[in-house]
């Protein structure tokens, strides 16, 4: 069975993964100083994320709570991107990658969930060509419309990964940077701060990218914005 690496040395197989076991090896390093003590929280209450990757750096074995927490819909935003079939290995290569980082993350910069979301999205973009080819094959598939197509039918669509026809058109034109942008707001749903920390960019860049990307796309799509946030860009 051929292997390849991350560049983070993570290695992945070729053969498919149906649904990984969460990581969390112990081994040689794995209890490192230095780790941050927990914040303190109401007695029974469930350590919450950022808890749970400090603990991790003594106890990897903890680490598996945030893989639960948080596989499914990151194996769903890359399945929307990039399809079922490769989402499997880059959902579990994104939880491998977190693990073996975990010393580096920082709540004082963002939540653990777009911090996720960011390693997810830079490994969609080694897979840029794969997801142009996607969006160019559903470009050649007609979506329904209305009448007249409206903003929460386009905006359905876009969330339920049903992206077709001119959408899909318009995404596969964006450049890389605008299209992460857009589609980490319109699948994830997550907020410009949570954006600018997933992709370690500032505020006025995301907004910047995302207003760019919605005229582009509202363009293609006749005066129709297919944005899910009720947020207006200030670029």
């Amino acid at each position: 069975m051929r292997q390849s690496h991350t560049s983070d040395g993570v290695a992945v197989s070729d053969a498919p993964v149906a649904r990984p076991a969460p990581p969390g090896p112990r081994g040689p390093g794995a209890r490192e100083a230095g780790a941050r003590r927990p914040a303190s929280r109401e007695p029974g209450a469930p350590p919450d994320d950022a808890e749970l990757v400090a603990r991790s750096w003594h106890e990897p074995e903890l680490f598996a709570g945030i893989f639960h927490r948080y596989f499914e819909e990151i194996h769903r935003y890359v399945a929307r991107r990039l399809g079922a079939d490769a989402a499997d290995d880059i959902a579990a290569e994104t939880f491998l990658a977190a693990f073996r980082r975990r010393r580096r993350f920082d709540p004082a910069r963002g939540a653990v969930r777009p911090w996720l979301y960011g390693i997810a999205t830079n490994l969609v973009g080694l897979h840029r060509r794969a997801e142009g080819r996607r969006l160019r094959a559903l470009a050649r598939v007609p979506a329904e419309r209305a009448a007249h197509d409206h903003q929460d039918r386009v905006a359905a669509r876009v969330s339920a990964g049903d992206v077709s026809g001119d959408l899909a058109k318009a995404l596969a034109r964006l450049p890389a940077g605008d299209r992460d942008v857009l589609l980490l707001v319109a699948l994830a749903g997550l907020s410009y701060d949570e954006v600018a920390a997933a992709l370690g960019l500032k505020n006025g860049t995301v907004a910047s990218r995302l207003n760019r990307a919605r005229k582009k796309t509202r363009a293609a799509l006749g005066g129709v914005d297919p944005m899910l946030t009720t947020e207006e860009s200030t670029a």
